[in-house]
């Protein structure tokens, strides 16, 4: 057993995106690819000789594979630990759980979260810091400088880790230990949630439906959900993570979660549904022929936290993404507290609640989380939303129906352009931002552009500036159109158009979004030259 040092060479494309790096399997696959991110990493975040590190992912093809390389890695850069979850799986929330709880010095995630998975899928990584949340981005550019720089990587020459197995093996002078991906996790959930309360209402007839979508909740919340909460069995379908998910795509929508869709809009549909997606952190929320959006979902929990044990006290704020609807601004606004609107990724969001600034956070990509970790947290969000109806003893629809009525409605929607050649994308966003002085000022029908412009961020803890984070288009009466190239694809380019319009008048709380945005999509299309510009009638998801 001795540590080998290999000489490799740079890779031109290894530069991290918001949630890492992500590629297709087979780039991974080719010789050092891997290898070379991985010494990126540990040359970037300089580990004190002997530290802990958390590692696993979603299970996806090439997880475990993945994980053999990263174990003999970390054993020839010095750590002294590393827990890895059993079978290589950890959710990314537990993930962050697990750093935290232990005081590691950081994480490896192996995910590409709500992405496709299969030998010719996608595959990802990421470093997470001490504090449980994704790398900032300084970490994340000192890891691509460093890549780009490479010339060999260190790894140990030893055989390969069982890891479905409990317990503690040495590798070389460091320990793996591998730890029960679920039990640090389900207790967090408990000490949050008032699991009593949440039982008597699952086993007072209340139905519920959950959609792993053979992801890496499933072994979650069948702990959870059926063990400990006692909801039926079954409650909790495609529960078996798949290296492939099944042939799905594991992103809670209502377009990929189309199986759970149907059952909730059913003739005997349960009370109450939810989705997560592959590595366990977004997640779907529905009643009976009922859906929420993740908007009006943040807000709600913003509204409802005193209801629930681990938010009683009350919340020190609450941060959005530029995108996600201002529906739960105007929450805080009646709560006087804060509000940040921060660019997409959750990394941004960590700062502000490191420093005790907000509580509760969410994205309109399906994403909900709180400072329990650091990252969103799927199934989390799920028990939020049960202790919520436990407590008020209403339906899901009447609780949004009522939060409408207090608030007013923010109609909401997002278009999702998948695979665009990324040359046509960048013309989009091009073109509207040459736009600006033009637009302002300028009248379409009933909407009157206020204002134009490409959102930038001065983070209020450490003072960093983040730019071009997305063009936004601001109307007078408070309706927006935003348009944002997403980071977290690996072919092409995904191309989102996010459309809001407020609605205080009761009677008109009714409508179809698509309907009550109509115009507004229109308009959309119209000045941003999508549709000639990219060859795209329709989008690939409307969400």
């Amino acid at each position: 057993m001795s540590i080998r040092t290999v000489s490799t060479h740079p890779f031109p494309d290894q530069k991290p995106g918001t949630s890492g790096l992500r590629k297709k399997v087979p780039v991974f696959q080719q010789p050092s690819y891997l290898e070379n991110f991985v010494q990126a990493i540990f040359d970037s975040v300089n580990a004190p000789q002997g530290a802990t590190l958390v590692l696993g992912g979603d299970g996806r093809y090439y997880n475990r594979e993945a994980i053999q390389i990263i174990l003999k890695m970390a054993a020839a850069n010095g750590f002294g630990k590393v827990l890895v979850g059993q079978g290589g799986i950890l959710s990314t929330p537990a993930a962050s759980c697990v750093i935290r709880k232990h005081k590691a010095f950081g994480g490896i995630i192996l995910s590409a979260s709500h992405n496709p998975g299969g030998p010719k899928e996608d595959f990802g990584i990421k470093f997470n810091s001490s504090n449980g949340g994704p790398a900032t981005e300084t970490v994340t550019e000192a890891i691509f400088a460093k890549s780009k720089a490479i010339t060999s990587y260190r790894i140990l020459d030893t055989a390969d880790v069982v890891l479905d197995r409990l317990g503690e093996t040495a590798l070389g002078s460091m320990k793996v230990q591998v730890i029960d991906a679920v039990s640090d996790y389900a207790e967090l959930m408990e000490s949050l949630f008032d699991f009593a309360a949440i039982r008597a209402l699952l086993q007072g007839g209340f139905k519920i439906k959950f959609d792993a979508m053979h992801a890496v909740n499933g072994p979650y919340a069948k702990e959870i959900i059926e063990k400990r909460l006692g909801a039926a069995p079954g409650s909790v379908m495609n529960a078996v993570p798949l290296e492939d998910f099944g042939g799905g795509h594991p992103d809670p929508n209502l377009t990929y979660a189309h199986d759970l869709v149907e059952i909730m809009y059913g003739a005997d549909a349960p009370d109450f549904g939810a989705a997560s997606d592959g590595d366990g952190d977004r997640n779907m929320i529905l009643g009976k022929r009922f859906f929420v959006t993740p908007s009006d979902s943040l807000a709600l929990l913003a509204a409802n936290a005193t209801l629930v044990r681990g938010y009683a006290k009350g919340l020190a704020g609450v941060a959005r993404s530029m995108p996600t609807s201002a529906a739960v601004d105007r929450v805080a606004k009646a709560l006087n507290i804060p509000c940040f609107e921060t660019p997409t990724g959750w990394k941004f969001f960590g700062n502000l609640m490191d420093a005790d600034k907000v509580t509760l956070c969410g994205e309109e990509s399906f994403g909900t989380g709180s400072d329990h970790v650091r990252e969103k947290d799927g199934l989390w969000a799920v028990l939020f939303w049960l202790n919520i109806v436990a407590a008020r003893k209403q339906s899901v629809e009447a609780i949004v129906r009522e939060h409408w009525a207090k608030y007013g409605r923010n109609f909401y929607s997002r278009y999702d352009y998948e695979g665009l050649p990324t040359e046509a994308a960048n013309g989009v966003m091009l073109h509207l931002r040459d736009s600006f002085a033009t637009l302002t000022g300028k009248q379409f029908g009933k909407y009157t552009v206020g204002s134009c412009d490409d959102f930038s961020y001065t983070d209020p803890v450490d003072g960093s500036v983040s730019k071009g984070q997305g063009v936004r288009v601001l109307f007078s009466d408070g309706s927006r159109i935003i348009f944002r190239l997403s980071g977290t694809g690996t072919e092409g380019a995904t191309l989102r158009v996010y459309l809001e319009a407020y609605e205080a008048d009761v009677a008109r709380h009714h409508l179809d979004a698509q309907e009550a945005l109509r115009e507004l999509i229109r308009l959309a299309l119209d000045i941003s030259e999508l549709q000639t510009r990219t060859g795209r009638d329709q989008p690939t998801v409307i969400t």
